[in-house]
């Protein structure tokens, strides 16, 4: 290994002259398996180190002389780790693919001498497309290089072992590359896998996309489903969805065929859903609204009234309590799922947190009446106020209210957030510090007594007024250092009313302008959020029925493989005069259901009436002749 470390003009004459000894003494095998030892470098053999560097020739050498090509390094330096590392999945055809070195990938995987299995997993249980996903970056240029090389082993190992399902081997997590990918926010490397499309037959069942027809700049595509849909357990949509971790799923979900398979599902039965949820929260505001301004006066709890009045109330009562039980428990169930972190507040648990802090305020008020407190009615009024509040999470249903919601959220969990950290600390600060310079130099008896500027909490009232140009400037001179009072109360204006509060405005306005970008894609992801809500509710048989998507055959070719596809129609004037291996030939034959614009901001107003619709054009003979170009799906 020593020798290989140092190369000149990348050859060094030892190598061989040591090998030749060895295989004087009858222990060249042991000899060229020998690995390092110590932890930082634990399994690193003659062969890591001369696909490292790059020699073709050496390697060739190593393996015919019985250079196990399955040794693994496993050291300190080739683990993710918080020092200097480099993962390469410890394997030596792992480390040719990730160093982008395609002939040494040949050799290794096609040689006379042992051929490395791509099967095999490291210690963490990845294979050699597992490495890829973690070595690339989203890079063009990295990019360029991963996706050949994955390509390039999928092909090779679909030559060599043509039964051999290399993607499907999960790694000690229980995620393919695919789910890898995803769950890494390794956005090219995961958009080039979905699109993935073979022409050459025998390859062909390697892609996750096939053309059906092409017509001019039009063709639609069939996108493979397996693994991808939230019909299967720990699908890719769910990783992206749920994964509080993942920092740009908002921008990996508008992917196709992502992006439409949910706006399929959304129009499918996720919007009616949605739209009935809102019915009801909408009936259960106005029930605890009633309940609360028909309250009754005296101390809790109040005799029930034998009056059709009375059994209302006490129904209502009861609802409004049943309806913060389920908020309370649901608020438990989605918050231990999706664990919400600060950085991912704004998609994973904002509203969810709210709707919990609701179901808390109305059961401590429920505690309360039943104990007899009248304090009860604070807590309740407090819920009722968040309730009405609440009501804008719906608002996700409707394209340009939800954007309008996720910037109002982006400003409360930004910048509000941080402007009244600081002006809590000021207000506190200047708050003390007004009490402790103030010293009355009279008193008044007892019952004249006032509160002044000694009470704490009178001056953090008043200094909040002096924020909001409310404050009152009529002081007595009975104070001691004046002055020093004067002083203090202009700089906590400064500070406050003119630096803070313009600050506030600014940072709003940029924020704004940062937001408007990503405004869109942030709400997407909110509605996604809804959509696998909504369909975890389901039970299996509507799951079933309501599944996007449709089964096909997808050719002799692919010796009769049937799979569950979605069509996307798409446009490409880049290749629309490029031979494209088709499916149909016929666009008409195509089993589509329906043909509809779609629209990115769709809302939940008139899905019933569109319903119907469907159901009726479901109906009509389906003609063969070319539809007109949609971006719609099935």
């Amino acid at each position: 290994m020593k020798a290989l470390l140092h190369l000149k003009d990348n050859k060094n004459d030892t190598v061989e002259l040591l090998i030749n000894i060895s295989e004087r003494l009858g222990d060249v095998q042991e000899f060229v398996n020998v690995a390092y030892t110590n932890s930082y470098y634990k399994g690193q053999t003659a062969l890591h180190v001369a696909i490292e560097r790059r020699n073709i020739s050496y390697v060739t050498l190593l393996v015919s002389k019985g250079a196990d090509v399955h040794a693994k390094a496993c050291g300190k330096f080739f683990q993710p780790n918080d020092g200097p590392y480099f993962y390469f999945g410890e394997l030596p055809l792992s480390l040719a693919a990730c160093t982008n070195q395609a002939d040494m990938v040949d050799f290794l995987m096609d040689n006379e001498y042992q051929r490395a299995d791509a099967t095999l997993v490291d210690s963490q249980g990845n294979t050699v497309l597992h490495a890829l996903v973690v070595v690339t970056d989203n890079s063009k240029e990295n990019t360029e290089f991963i996706t050949s090389m994955y390509d390039r082993i999928l092909k090779t190992t679909a030559r060599l072992h043509p039964k051999l399902k290399l993607e499907d081997i999960k790694n000690l997590k229980g995620l393919t590359p695919l789910k890898m990918a995803a769950k890494m926010g390794k956005i090219a490397l995961f958009s080039h896998i979905l699109k993935r499309e073979f022409e050459d037959i025998h390859t062909k069942h390697l892609s996750r996309k096939f053309t059906e027809w092409v017509y001019g700049p039009v063709h639609c595509s069939l996108y493979d489903l397996a693994s991808v849909d939230s019909f299967e357990d720990n699908s890719v949509v769910e990783i992206l969805v749920y994964g509080s971790d993942i920092p740009n799923r908002h921008e990996m979900l508008q992917t196709e065929p992502l992006s439409r398979l949910l706006e399929e599902k959304w129009k499918k039965f996720a919007g009616r859903m949605f739209f009935l949820n809102f019915l009801v929260y909408l009936m259960y505001l106005i029930i605890f609204t009633l309940v609360a301004y028909n309250k009754k006066y005296g101390k809790p709890p109040f005799p029930l009234e034998d009056t059709i009045s009375g059994y209302l109330y006490v129904s209502g009562q009861l609802l409004t309590t049943l309806a913060n039980c389920y908020f309370f428990f649901r608020g438990i169930i989605d918050m231990k799922r999706k664990r919400p972190k600060l950085n991912s507040l704004l998609i994973d648990g904002y509203y969810e947190i709210l709707f919990f802090i609701q179901a808390v305020l109305f059961l401590i008020s429920a505690g309360l009446y039943l104990s007899g407190e009248r304090k009860y009615l604070g807590f309740l009024v407090l819920s009722l106020a968040l309730s009405w509040v609440n009501l804008l999470y719906f608002s996700r249903g409707y394209r340009h209210m939800g954007i309008y919601s996720v910037m109002i959220q982006k400003m409360i969990l930004s910048d509000i957030l941080r402007f009244l950290f600081v002006y809590v600390v000021f207000l506190f600060g200047f708050s003390a510090g007004q009490c402790a310079v103030n010293e009355e130099t009279t008193f008044l008896s007892p019952p004249c007594v006032k509160p002044t500027f000694r009470n704490i909490s009178y001056t953090t009232l008043q200094l909040f007024k002096f924020t909001i140009g409310m404050g009152d400037m009529e002081f007595t001179d009975n104070y001691e250092y004046i002055e020093v009072f004067y002083v203090l109360l202009i700089f906590y204006i400064i500070l406050t009313y003119i630096l803070l509060l313009n600050m506030l405005i600014a940072l709003m306005n940029r924020t704004v302008e940062m937001i408007t970008m990503e405004s869109t894609s942030i709400w997407k992801l909110q509605r996604a959020v809804t959509i696998l809500d909504m369909e975890k509710r389901l039970p299996g048989c509507l799951r079933r029925r309501f599944r996007c998507g449709v089964e096909k055959s997808l050719g002799i070719a692919l010796r009769d493989d049937r799979r569950w596809c979605f069509r996307v129609e798409e446009v490409n004037w880049n290749k629309w005069n490029i031979n494209l291996g088709k499916i149909n030939e016929d666009p008409g034959n195509c089993l589509c259901s329906h043909v509809s614009s779609f629209s990115t901001g769709r809302s939940w107003r008139g899905f019933f009436l569109e319903g119907s619709r469907q159901r009726r054009q479901q109906q009509r003979d389906q003609s063969t002749e070319l539809r007109p170009l949609n971006t719609a799906q099935v």
